[in-house]
């Protein structure tokens, strides 16, 4: 499997002001890194996907994701935010790190639900969710997704 996260796409300590704002950064360097070729095509993915119901989940974890053909290559980019955003999860608590998938329409059915599948079990563990919340590495966060999603 290819390189899904990298340190490159983990960014700490943002200061997004909504979840809007927050969705806009992560398209945003996701087309800094040519995960995608079309910030706005992507980041309308993700508010489409977010208006059809929640993506966060509990403990301040959400997985926003999206499926568009502005993506070139399934990925992940890690958003962990200083202040705790209003985003719609779960538990109804805020969100203050979102572990967004993006993958490209041609593999919507396939690598986007191993991606979420993968990523909700992580998020079911502890240790992992400790690491994520805690780490100011973001080859160590990279590096934990990357193992977990290989699994």
């Amino acid at each position: 499997m290819s390189q899904i996260v990298t340190a490159d796409s983990v960014l700490l300590s943002q200061h997004a002001g909504s979840r809007e704002e927050a969705l806009t950064l992560i398209s945003q360097k996701a087309a800094e890194l040519g995960i995608a070729d079309d910030a706005d095509a992507l980041f309308n993915a993700f508010v489409a996907r977010e208006n059809m119901g929640e993506t966060g989940m509990t403990d301040g974890f959400a997985i926003p994701h999206a499926k568009s053909s502005a993506v070139k290559r399934a990925a992940v980019i890690v958003f962990k935010n200083t202040e705790p955003l209003d985003w719609p999860s779960f538990d109804e608590k805020p969100v203050v790190c979102a572990i967004a998938l993006m993958v490209p329409d041609g593999e919507a059915g396939t690598e986007h639900i191993r991606l979420l599948s993968k990523t909700a079990t992580l998020l079911m563990n502890e240790g992992f969710k400790g690491l994520v919340r805690n780490s100011q590495s973001a080859a160590e966060i990279a590096d934990a997704i990357q193992r977990g999603v290989q699994e």
